[in-house]
């Protein structure tokens, strides 16, 4: 069997081929795979996924999949998720009710608000270009994750909910949406996750995706 430097989690809810491509950019041997064997072996697994929370969690389960993911993050291996992805790292939604994730950053998955700080109509969902800015945290002065790229950078977001994590060191970087910070990066040890596109994102994302590769 030969193990991919990639494994994209393939469960049936993501666009995978957009992933794959960013990561063979940079010379990367991707697989986007539901193979058990094949995700505990590589040595970077990405989750994405663009959705429903419950539809998500729901295919993981169907397929067997929520304890790899977990064993994944408990054997130490850098994961990723991305948009929906990043969500079901956390321990729950509040989309359409309740809806338990995966456990793997304590906190919750929560709607954007729908009005600005000062009250007024706000857009959701949040869709379009907005700029990262860094949330240092006590233990790494600079984000392994985002080492290739710069407070202020542009990347690109379409989401309804955001993640609330219990621990605000868990938070790498938000962007600011109708005055109020939003969730943009997360981490907890080897468990990362982007709220926005990188796949999508340009340059900028290709650097964070790159920056994900030498974890």
């Amino acid at each position: 069997m030969k193990i991919p430097d990639v494994s994209v989690i393939d469960y049936g809810v993501g666009n995978l081929l957009s992933v794959c491509r960013a990561f063979e950019y940079f010379g990367a041997k991707v697989e986007a795979t539901s193979d058990p064997e094949i995700i505990l072996s590589s040595p970077h697994v990405v989750l994405p996924g663009v959705g429903a929370f419950a539809d998500g969690m729901n295919e993981l389960e169907r397929q067997g999949l929520v304890p790899i993911v977990k064993k994944v993050a408990s054997n130490g291996t850098p994961l990723l998720g991305i948009c929906l992805g990043m969500q079901m790292l956390l321990d729950e939604s509040e989309e359409f009710g309740i809806t338990a994730g995966l456990g793997l950053v304590a906190g919750k998955v929560v709607p954007v608000p729908d009005k600005t700080i000062d009250g007024k109509m706000q857009k959701i969902p949040h869709i379009g270009w907005n700029e990262l800015k860094f949330d240092i945290d006590s233990d790494n002065e600079k984000p392994n994750l985002l080492k290739n790229v710069q407070p202020g950078d542009s990347v690109y977001f379409v989401h309804s909910f955001m993640a609330m994590p219990q621990d605000l060191t868990n938070i790498v970087a938000h962007c600011n949406y109708g005055g109020r910070k939003v969730t943009a990066v997360i981490r907890n040890k080897n468990v990362h996750g982007c709220q926005f596109h990188p796949e999508k994102s340009g340059t900028v994302g290709l650097n964070i995706l790159r920056g994900f590769l030498t974890l």
